[in-house]
C-alpha cells in the first residue's frame, strides 16, 4: 500500500519545485520534532513547543534554543540535532543527491530539476560541478575541524566524548548554526586560539557560498572570476574588518563584555569572533545580552546582511547588499547603467534585489510588530530576536527563553522564512511574464 496517495502524488508533482523543497523542509521540521519527543533522545522533560522550535532552528541552521541542549539531549538527541543541522545547511536536496551518488544509484531528471532550484544554478552541468565541489569542500572541512578541535575538548573530555563535542561543533560551525553543547556557548574559550581559528574558519568557509569555493578552485586568477565571486569577495573582505574593529571600538571599555578582559590581546581575539560570527554563525565567546546598544544595533544590521548566496548562511546576502549601494550610487551620478569590474548590472537583478529587501524588511517589521505587541517592552530585544531569526544567525540577548507560544511561532515562522523563503522567491522573481498589452508612461513623484 503506498504512503501517499495516487491523488495527492500527482497534485504535490505539479507544485513547482520551491513549493516542493519548502514542504521538504517543513516535514523535516515535523520528523525532528517527533525524534526530540522519544525518551531515548532526551534528559528532561519537553513539550512539543520545545520539539517543534528546536528542530526548527536546527533545519533553518539558526541556532536559537529554548533550552540546555548539551544537558537537556542525550547522545541521540544530539545526533538527531547535528543531523538535522547537516541536512538543513546543505539542503535536502544536494544531501539527497550525496549519498545516492556516494551509493552509485542515478538521481533522475525531476531530482535535478529540484536540485537546480535548491543551488540557484541554470544548467545541469553547473549543478553537476557544484555538487563535485560541495561534496569536497563539506568533507574536509568537517572533518578537518573535527581533528583539530578535538586538540582543545580530548584532553578535557575523554576522547569520545571529546571526539563527539569536536565533530557536532564542527557540522554546528560549518553550517552556520551555532548551537553548542556547553550552556553558555564558546565563552570558555574565548581565548583559546584554536578555537579562535578553527571555528571563525568553519563558519567562513561555509557562509560564503559554494559557487564562490568552485570558481576560487578551478580559476586561480583574479580576472578569470565571476562577477558574483569577486563581489562576494569584496563584500566580505569589507564587513569582516568593519564588525571587527566597530565591536571593538564600542566595547573596549564595556565591563560586561571586552572590558572585564585583561590585556589588548585578549579584548582583540574576542573583537574577531565575534565581529565574525555577527552575520552568519552565531557563536558567542561573550556576554550578548550585556552588549552596549549602539553595539546590538551594528549587531542587527549585519544579521540581517547575512552570508553569500547558494551558502549555508542567511540574510539578504552580502551580494544583494553590495548591489543595493551600486545601484544607490548610480543613481546619485545620475547613471543609466550599472557595472562593477567591467561588468554591466542587468535590471533584472537590479529588481530582484528591491524585491528581496522590501520583502525581507516587511518580514522583519511584521515580526518585532507581533512580538511587540504581545510581549511588553525590551524593545530592541525583540529587535534583536526577530532579526537573529530571519538572518538564520542564532544570537540572542536572552529574550529566547522569555517567548511565549505566540512568540515562539512568530519566531518559528520567521526562521522557516528566512532560510526557505529565499528559495521560493527566487522562483517567482525568475519566472518571467510577456505582457500582451503595452500602457503609455507615466509620471510618479518621489522623494
Amino acid at each position: 500500500m503506498a504512503l501517499i496517495p495516487k491523488a495527492t502524488a500527482r497534485r504535490i508533482a505539479r507544485m513547482p519545485a520551491p513549493a516542493i523543497l519548502a514542504l521538504a523542509y517543513a516535514l523535516l521540521i515535523l520528523a525532528g520534532a517527533a525524534l526530540f519527543m522519544l525518551p531515548v533522545a532526551r534528559t528532561i522533560p519537553i513539550s512539543w513547543g520545545d520539539a517543534l522550535f528546536t528542530a526548527t532552528s536546527a533545519v533553518t541552521v539558526t541556532g536559537l534554543a529554548v533550552f540546555d541542549i548539551g544537558t537537556g539531549l542525550t547522545l541521540f538527541g544530539q545526533a538527531v540535532l547535528a543531523l538535522l543541522i547537516q541536512l538543513g545547511g546543505l539542503g535536502l536536496m544536494t544531501f539527497a543527491v550525496l549519498v545516492l551518488a556516494a551509493l552509485g544509484l542515478p538521481v533522475g531528471i525531476t531530482g535535478h530539476v529540484y536540485l537546480r532550484e535548491d543551488l540557484n544554478q541554470s544548467s545541469m552541468t553547473q549543478v553537476r560541478l557544484l555538487m563535485k565541489t560541495i561534496a569536497k569542500v563539506v568533507l574536509f572541512c568537517e572533518m578537518t575541524g573535527t581533528l583539530l578541535l578535538a586538540l582543545v575538548f580530548v584532553p578535557q573530555q575523554g576522547v569520545w566524548q571529546g571526539l563527539w563535542t569536536a565533530l557536532f561543533h564542527a557540522i554546528s560551525a560549518f553550517n552556520n548554526a551555532g548551537f553548542s553543547t556547553f550552556p553558555n556557548g564558546l565563552v570558555p574559550y574565548a581565548t583559546d586560539p584554536i578555537v579562535n581559528i578553527v571555528i571563525p574558519a568553519l563558519f567562513i568557509v561555509g557562509g560564503i557560498g559554494y559557487v564562490v569555493l568552485q570558481d576560487v578552485f578551478n580559476q586561480r586568477n583574479w580576472r578569470q572570476w565571476t562577477l558574483h565571486t569577486k563581489i562576494m569577495l569584496l563584500g566580505t573582505a569589507v564587513l569582516i574588518p568593519w564588525s571587527v574593529g566597530l565591536f571593538a571600538l564600542l566595547e573596549w571599555h564595556n565591563p560586561g563584555t571586552l572590558g572585564q578582559l585583561h590585556g589588548v590581546m585578549a579584548k582583540l581575539t574576542v573583537s574577531w569572533f565575534q565581529g565574525v560570527t555577527t552575520r552568519t554563525a552565531g557563536f558567542n565567546t561573550t556576554d550578548i545580552s550585556a552588549m552596549h546598544d549602539s553595539t546590538t544595533m551594528m549587531f542587527i544590521s549585519m544579521m540581517l546582511i547575512g552570508g553569500g548566496p547558494t551558502s549555508t548562511a542567511g540574510g539578504i546576502k552580502v551580494t544583494t547588499f553590495v548591489v543595493m549601494l551600486i545601484a544607490t550610487m548610480a543613481f546619485f551620478r545620475r547613471q543609466s547603467q550599472l557595472h562593477a569590474f567591467g561588468r554591466s548590472i542587468s535590471l533584472d537583478e537590479v529588481l530582484k534585489v528591491m524585491a528581496l529587501t522590501a520583502i525581507s524588511v516587511m518580514i522583519v517589521f511584521m515580526g518585532v510588530f507581533l512580538l511587540a505587541a504581545s510581549h511588553e517592552g525590551h524593545f530592541l530585544d525583540i529587535s534583536f530576536e526577530v532579526s537573529s531569526a530571519f538572518g538564520t544567525v542564532g544570537l540572542s540577548r536572552g529574550f529566547t527563553g522569555e517567548l511565549s507560544g505566540f512568540g515562539r511561532a512568530v519566531i518559528m515562522a520567521i526562521m522557516f522564512l528566512g532560510r526557505v523563503g529565499p528559495l521560493t522567491l527566487g522562483f517567482f522573481l525568475a519566472t518571467r511574464s510577456t505582457p500582451r498589452v503595452r500602457y503609455p508612461a507615466g509620471q510618479i513623484h518621489l522623494g
